[in-house]
Parts: structure tokens; C-alpha cells; sequence
């Protein structure tokens, strides 16, 4: 999996996550966002160009390194300084309440532990803040569950641990977030793969 993983599953996601479409979820998932931040799965920075003016500073977390190369224009373009600061959404490199809120866009997917990721998000980000998140995951229908299901074995090998069947609003609620506001619809592309879910998780 070497090239394939650092080189060019990298750069795949870079281009099939820049699109207008998914740009329309990433605008509205940051909504109203405004300080520091911290975002694993940063990847190629494709959350810059949405951004609002009050984001001060992003703390960059990504295991694929070569992210920070194809994210040279978009850092070059941004108003928002960023600092990479480590490699592992579980594990993130930053003091307790350092943080006014984080970002999780595409990322909880793939993460192999995500309670421990939010755990981490909790003790990082100040009371009061919140994780603004979008998401692709469990469909609401039982047909396409069954069938994310067979999906998702496949899915992890080929797209270094993706899956398409966790239930993010769920995964919020155990992990001790109150949900501000939440919403989840169907965005284009094959079904199995397009149930997206937004919204926005305080830190109480």
C-alpha cells in the first residue's frame, strides 16, 4: 500500500473533495466558526477557501504528509495562519482548552479509533466550544444499510480505513456532545457513499 497510500490515494481525495458540491456542505458546516481551531484530517486544506474571516489560527492534523504539498496554494491564498501539528486524530499534540472549536470534515470515517478522537477533541477544545462536522455515513434506510454493510470491508482496504456505515450523530451523543443543530440528506453520487451529515456538537 506504500505508493498507493502516500501518493496517490492522497491525491485522489484531493480532487474527488474540492468539488462545488461538497464545497456547498463545507461552507455551511463552518458557519459561524471563529477563533483557533484545530482540524484533523486537514488533508489538502480543502476547508480554507470556506473558512469565515473570524477563524484566527488552524492547527493542522493529517497522517498523509504529502497533503501539505497540495495544499501549498490554498495555504498560500488563505487569510487563516496554520501550524501542522501532528499526524494522529487520537493523539493531538495540543494543551487541555486551547482550542475554541474544531473541524471534522470527511475525517471520522476514516479514523480507526473515533471515540478516542473525540475524547481528544473534548479535552482540547474550551467548554463551550464545538466540533463543526460534515460527514459521509449510515444511509436511513435499511436497504442501503444492508448494502453500506458489505460495502464497508472493501471500502477500509481500498481507502486506507474509510467506512460508509457510522452513525456520526451517534458517535457525538456517546462521546459526550450536545447537538446544537444537525442535518443529514442525501448530496450527489451514489447513494451508498453520498449520505452526508452537518452539523455542529458543543463541547459542555
Amino acid at each position: 500500500m506504500g505508493i498507493y497510500r502516500d501518493q496517490l490515494l492522497p491525491r485522489f481525495i484531493d480532487k474527488a473533495c474540492s468539488s462545488d458540491g461538497v464545497g456547498k456542505w463545507r461552507a455551511r458546516c463552518l458557519e459561524g466558526i471563529a477563533g483557533t481551531v484545530v482540524e484533523p484530517g486537514f488533508g489538502s486544506g480543502t476547508n480554507l477557501p470556506y473558512y469565515p474571516a473570524e477563524v484566527t489560527k488552524v492547527f493542522a492534523v493529517d497522517p498523509a504528509t504529502l497533503g501539505q504539498k497540495l495544499a501549498a496554494d490554498r495555504l498560500a491564498a488563505s487569510h487563516v495562519e496554520v501550524e501542522f501539528v501532528g499526524l494522529d486524530g487520537q493523539k493531538l499534540p495540543l494543551d487541555d482548552d486551547s482550542c475554541d472549536a474544531g473541524v471534522l470534515t470527511f475525517t471520522l470515517c476514516t479514523i480507526p479509533d473515533p471515540m478516542a478522537a473525540l475524547a481528544e477533541l473534548r479535552r482540547v477544545i474550551k467548554p463551550g466550544g464545538a466540533v463543526h462536522f460534515c460527514e459521509h455515513g449510515l444511509a436511513p434506510t435499511e436497504k442501503l444499510q444492508k448494502l453500506q454493510y458489505r460495502i464497508d470491508p472493501v471500502q477500509k482496504r481500498l481507502f486506507d480505513g474509510c467506512h460508509v456505515s457510522r452513525d456520526h450523530r451517534s458517535l457525538f451523543e456517546r462521546a459526550g456532545f450536545e447537538i446544537d443543530w444537525f442535518d443529514a440528506d442525501f448530496a450527489e453520487g451514489p447513494k451508498p457513499w453520498s449520505y452526508f451529515y452537518v452539523g455542529k456538537a458543543i463541547n459542555p
